[in-house]
């Protein structure tokens, strides 16, 4: 027992500095959506509170002016070359819980050789990225991706009263963005990839997966469910603990003692809960440890799980389902784009996922060749102490912050 709880100690420290090093919120986005309207250009800007927690050394989120203040620098369009004048004062709008939004209305010079521009959060990260809607008074719709490489819309570039880029392959790009910019959903799938023994197994655990996040987006996108942000956050979070978990246990053979840790873990949490400390509410970390305890102590002793690991993951792409549907929750999907979006973005995220496993599968299955992979045991042992820590850490962080 003592070798084991070692072990698993001194491996998951070897991740710690990664995992301080992340922020609690893994994806940094922000989303805006333009209406062009003759030589007026209306822009709405919305952020997390999260991402937002960025511009105050405490960590807090800042109020509207001091989120304005920042803002109106860094948003604006131009005409032929010469910038358009901010019409009154950018307004503070309400928005769905756990995100802010404001208003900003500019006048152009000229109807002509608009171009738009985004440069907020870039230089305080990076790799954020800005979904952009752009809508016309004609009905065109597009969605472009923005990031530090590429902060400007030129309008100019519309053809035949359409804007370039527009269509299912821009829904397809959003949501491959979204895999390969989310350090959470690739994490998770690094746990499907370890629990999967058999080619057979990773099968299963994908379909289940696909399935779940494919009925949470559509159901969450069409307005039929509006889940709080802050509670998928962290359950997206608890998931990749979770999988790490069940890896340890079936690797270990000891899925009673990781049952009752993770379920006490959970069960602590709802306590403090009842006594006012935390975000979660009470019933959802009670359920969330019933369910955790259950799910290890089944899947520990099930000779052959991977049918199990089917419906598990169906669970768990429900969660994931809801955090793939926030790049578009907050954003106003005109009626005659929604299925084309719900179908290219499942499918961008359909492509980066089976990227992801197919990359992890094919440098294993190299390594193997050459004789450089290791053992198996140490290979798990690594990678679910890291998906441990680092999923508790994103938990933690999201159901305290």
């Amino acid at each position: 027992m003592a070798h084991m709880i070692g072990r698993f100690l001194a491996l998951a420290a070897a991740f710690l500095s990664l995992a301080t090093a992340a922020d609690a919120h893994t994806r940094s986005e922000s989303h805006t959506t333009w209406l062009v309207d003759g030589s007026s250009v209306h822009l709405t800007f919305s952020v997390s509170d999260l991402e937002a927690r960025r511009l105050t050394s405490d960590r807090r989120p800042p109020n509207n002016p001091q989120l304005i203040a920042y803002l109106v620098p860094r948003l604006g369009a131009s005409a032929d070359g010469k910038a358009c004048k901010l019409a009154g004062k950018p307004r503070p709008v309400a928005a769905v819980t756990g995100y802010r939004r404001v208003e900003f209305l500019f006048d152009c010079p000229s109807t002509e050789g608009i171009v738009l521009r985004d440069s907020a959060f870039f230089e305080l990260v990076p790799t954020h990225v800005n979904l952009a809607q752009i809508q016309t008074v004609k009905g065109d719709f597009a969605e472009e991706v923005l990031t530090a490489d590429a902060q400007t819309i030129d309008m100019s570039k519309a053809k035949g009263g359409e804007i370039e880029g527009a269509g299912l392959l821009t829904f397809v790009k959003m949501g491959i963005m979204h895999i390969f910019t989310g350090i959470d959903h690739m994490s998770f799938l690094l746990g499907l990839v370890l629990i999967s023994r058999r080619f057979k197994d990773l099968i299963f655990v994908i379909t289940g997966f696909t399935i779940g996040h494919s009925l949470t987006l559509a159901l969450a996108v069409t307005g039929v469910i509006r889940p709080h942000a802050e509670f998928i956050d962290a359950l997206v979070a608890l998931t990749i603990a979770l999988i790490g978990v069940e890896n340890l246990a079936v690797q270990v053979q000891r899925p009673k003692l990781f049952a009752l840790w993770t379920a006490g873990v959970l069960f602590a949490m709802a306590g403090l809960k009842l006594v006012g400390i935390g975000l979660l509410p009470f019933t959802l970390l009670l359920g969330a440890g019933l369910f955790a305890s259950n799910y290890l102590m089944i899947a520990g002793y099930v000779r052959d799980a991977g049918r199990l690991r089917l419906v598990i993951t169906l669970i768990f792409g429900l969660i994931h389902g809801f955090g793939f549907a926030a790049d578009l929750l907050n954003e106003a999907i005109p009626p005659a784009k929604l299925a084309e979006l719900l179908v290219g973005f499942n499918l961008g995220v359909e492509a980066g996922q089976l990227t992801v496993v197919t990359v992890l599968v094919g440098i294993v299955t190299v390594l193997r060749r050459l004789k450089l992979a290791l053992p198996r045991p140490i290979v798990v042992d690594v990678g679910a102490s890291g998906l441990i820590l680092i999923g508790m850490y994103w938990f933690i962080s999201r159901s305290f912050g």
